[in-house]
């Protein structure tokens, strides 16, 4: 079984964040490959469901912390320990204020640079996990930060948004298969940068 990860804040009001993205990366996956209902477990909502692949069919769990994001490492790790996943078989959708709108990154492992809700997760795992890298962006002043990732989404950026959160989940099979560079592959290639 995979674990799928996105990281946001719970609530209405956090929705359209930019610091949601996760959130909005894991919604897209359970509609395209309908997954599901969601339910609340592990201090969150979870929903789960096989997804075919070309290995044949594979078990995945999205989970969305309601722990707020600085603490959704108590969330992925209440999960991982349930269902006995291996860090190696967790992914991690979050924002990456260091890659600028619209580019995609998968990475293994590394440090949190500042992100608190990767810092929550990789004190409550031990071992490297995969990490869905969204680019936001950074707006240029790190007295800004807080912000940027806090405000939503303007519709201009919703040209790029889309077309990515769309490229994830057409792709989602390629992950849970462990197939991680045609994974990055497919993803840039469905949704280029702007």
């Amino acid at each position: 079984m995979h674990l799928i990860v996105g990281l946001g804040n719970p609530g209405g009001q956090y929705a359209g964040n930019r610091h949601n993205v996760g959130f909005m990366a894991l919604d897209a996956i359970a509609e395209d490959w309908r997954l599901g209902p969601w339910k609340k477990r592990f201090q969150g909502q979870t929903a789960e469901g096989m997804v075919e692949t070309a290995k044949g069919p594979r078990k995945v769990l999205l989970l969305k912390p309601e722990t707020y994001y600085n603490e959704a490492g108590r969330a992925v790790a209440e999960a991982a320990r349930f269902y006995k996943i291996e860090p190696e078989n967790i992914l991690v959708f979050h924002d990456e204020l260091d890659l600028a709108p619209g580019k995609f990154r998968l990475k293994t492992g590394g440090g949190h640079a500042g992100n608190n809700g990767l810092r929550s997760t990789k004190a409550h795992i031990q071992g490297e996990f995969k990490r869905g890298r969204i680019g936001i962006g950074h707006p240029g002043d790190k007295n800004q930060v807080t912000h940027w990732v806090l405000g939503d989404f303007s519709k201009a950026e919703g040209v790029w948004l889309s077309p990515l959160l769309d490229a994830i989940a057409r792709s989602f099979p390629l992950i849970v298969e462990d197939n991680d560079d045609a994974f990055q592959t497919k993803v840039t290639h469905l949704a280029p940068a702007p």
